[in-house]
C-alpha cells in the first residue's frame, strides 16, 4: 500500500498502532475527537492519557479533522469502539472520498443490531469495500514499548490481507493472515464477555484451577456460537481465538478483566466503568451475544451468568453458585 496510513481513534490501541507504522516507516495521520487533547498530543509528541512516556515519532500526524496536508490515506485503520464503528465510517465519509480499504482493530457487536464490526463496515459501506480486522493477544502498553507480540489479520481477500499484514509487520510485532474474518470477529467478541467471568472468578477467590476450567469452557463457548454462524473451527485455536483469550482472562491489564474483579469485590457497574476509565466493550458485548445465542439456538451458559450480573439479575457469588450447580455432561458439548 502506498501512501500514508489514517488511523481514527486516538487512544492506547490506536496510538500503539501508530507506533507500529510509523517503526515500519509510514507516515500516519492519527485521528482523534477531542481538537484541545490532539493539539496537547501534536504539541507534546506523547499520549499523556493513554500512552505515557511513549513518544509519538515524527512521522505521526496528529489531527482532529480528517484535512490531510499531503498524500490522501491508503488505508483507514479504525481504532473505535464497536459501538463507534457506524459513526465513525459516515463522519469520514463525509469528507473523505472514496473511503480506502478498512482495517478494523475493535472488537464487539453492535447495540441493537449484533452485527459484528466487519459487518457495519459492509451495511455502511457496501459489500464490496476491502474490509480487513486485525486482532490477537495485544496489549497496546506492550506494543507501544516493542515488546514482542503476534496477531492475525484476516480478510476475504487475499491480497488485502497480506498488504496489510505487510504494513504491520516488522521485528517485533509479527502478523499471520487469516480468510475467515467471522470467526477472528466473534472469538475477539466474545473473549471479552468471558475475561469479565474470569475477573469474578478470580475476585471471589475461586483460584487457579477455576479460572482453567472457566478459560477452557468458555473457549467452548466461542466456538459453538462462531461456527454457528459460519466461523471456520480452527480459527478459535489460534492467535485471535485462544491466544487473546487466555491473555484477557489472566493479566490485569484488561479492563473487561478489571471490571469482573470490580464486579466481584460489590463494586456496582457504572462506577467500576468510571474508575477504569476507557471503553469496556465485554459489558456491552454480553447483552448482544446472549441474543445472538437465542437467535442460533447455542447454549452458552458462562455468557448468561455474565450477562445476569451485568443486569443485576444476580450477584457475582449467585451467578458462580448458578453454573457450579449444573447438571454433569460429556466434555464434547
Amino acid at each position: 500500500m502506498a501512501g500514508p496510513v489514517l488511523v481514527m481513534g486516538a487512544g492506547s490501541w490506536g496510538t500503539a498502532l501508530a507506533l507500529v507504522l510509523a517503526k515500519n516507516a509510514h507516515d500516519v495521520y492519527l485521528l482523534g475527537r477531542d481538537p484541545a487533547r490532539i493539539r496537547q498530543m501534536q504539541a507534546d509528541r506523547e499520549n499523556n492519557r493513554y500512552l505515557p512516556g511513549q513518544r509519538l515519532s515524527d512521522n505521526i500526524h496528529c489531527l482532529f479533522e480528517p484535512v490531510f496536508d499531503g498524500l490522501p490515506p491508503s488505508c483507514l485503520v479504525l481504532a473505535v469502539p464497536c459501538h463507534a464503528v457506524r459513526e465513525s465510517l459516515e463522519f469520514l465519509s463525509q469528507t473523505l472520498q472514496p473511503l480506502p480499504p478498512v482495517c478494523l482493530v475493535c472488537k464487539g457487536l453492535e447495540p441493537g443490531t449484533q452485527l459484528l464490526c466487519h459487518e457495519i463496515v459492509m451495511d455502511v459501506l457496501g459489500p464490496e469495500h476491502g474490509v480487513a480486522l486485525l486482532s490477537g493477544p495485544s496489549f497496546a502498553a506492550e506494543v507501544a514499548r516493542e515488546l514482542p507480540t503476534a496477531v492475525t489479520v484476516a480478510s476475504s481477500d487475499a491480497k488485502l490481507a497480506g498488504d496489510i499484514s505487510r504494513l504491520f509487520h516488522n521485528d517485533v510485532f509479527r502478523v499471520y493472515t487469516r480468510n475467515d474474518v467471522t470467526g477472528v470477529a466473534i472469538a475477539g467478541a466474545i473473549k471479552n464477555v468471558l475475561a469479565i467471568a474470569s475477573g469474578i472468578a478470580d475476585g471471589l477467590g475461586f483460584g487457579a484451577n477455576t479460572r482453567a476450567a472457566l478459560i477452557t469452557r468458555g473457549l467452548a463457548e466461542i466456538m459453538r456460537l462462531g461456527v454457528a454462524i459460519g466461523g471456520q473451527q480452527e480459527t478459535f485455536m489460534g492467535l485471535s481465538g485462544l491466544g487473546d483469550l487466555v491473555l484477557t482472562c489472566t493479566d490485569d491489564q484488561s479492563r473487561n478483566r478489571q471490571l469482573g474483579l470490580a464486579l466481584a469485590a460489590g463494586e456496582d457497574l457504572e462506577s467500576a466503568r468510571q474508575r477504569i476509565g476507557r471503553a469496556i466493550e465485554g459489558a456491552r458485548t454480553v447483552n448482544e451475544a446472549c441474543v445472538l445465542a437465542a437467535r442460533y439456538q447455542v447454549e452458552m451458559p458462562i455468557t448468561a451468568e455474565v450477562y445476569r450480573v451485568i443486569n443485576n439479575e444476580c450477584t457475582p457469588q449467585e451467578a458462580v453458585q448458578s453454573l457450579l450447580s449444573r447438571d454433569p455432561k460429556p466434555e464434547q458439548h
